[in-house]
């Protein structure tokens, strides 16, 4: 795969970016939520962040062929706080991907006929929905000093889709089967 359009190899370059340091947020804040006694939400934290690393995955494939260097600057909370105030760090840069950056860069990609570059965007689009009110949920009951009531967490390894308890037969978002969703 690759690229024809520098503004949608651009906006991909800035999701890779994103999702990339997304990823390693989630995991640190992950070891903070275990640290505080919060291991439910430490998994949902980590089963996020294997989301945003097939996002940031996605992205980087359908750069394809794009090789060379590239600033790549994505803005989000940076920074450790406790389990509750990370949670809205992490809901507020989901809200941020759902409600301003992923709508852009998906008509971008729409308007330069850039297929596969729509496809990434759609997936995480749809992903980010569901990790915002995952973390809004987690962080309702940080703040009460609770920790999740779930018994696992199941990620698509294709799209990011992220569910509780049971995955669906088939991935709403991509398609995929059940059986291929990752278990966390």
């Amino acid at each position: 795969m690759s690229v024809k359009n520098a503004m949608t190899a651009e906006f991909l370059r800035s999701a890779y970016g994103g999702e990339s340091m997304a990823h390693m947020r989630y995991l640190s804040w992950a070891d903070k939520a275990d640290r505080e006694g919060f291991p439910k939400t430490a998994r949902l934290l980590r089963a996020v962040a294997y989301a945003e690393l097939v996002h940031a995955n996605n992205h980087f494939v359908v750069l394809g062929g794009d090789v060379g260097d590239a600033a790549v600057t994505a803005g989000a909370v940076f920074g450790m706080k406790d389990t509750a105030e990370n949670l809205a760090g992490a809901i507020a840069g989901e809200e941020h991907e759902v409600d301003q950056m992923y709508p852009v860069y998906y008509e971008a990609a729409k308007f330069q006929g850039e297929k596969d570059a729509m496809r990434t965007f759609h997936f995480a689009l749809q992903a980010e929905k569901q990790h915002a009110e995952l973390f809004r949920q987690a962080r309702e009951k940080a703040l009460d000093g609770k920790d999740m009531e779930l018994e696992s967490i199941l990620v698509c390894p294709v799209c990011g889709h992220t569910v509780l308890d049971e995955a669906p037969e088939k991935c709403p978002v991509c398609g995929m089967t059940r059986d291929k969703y990752v278990s966390h």
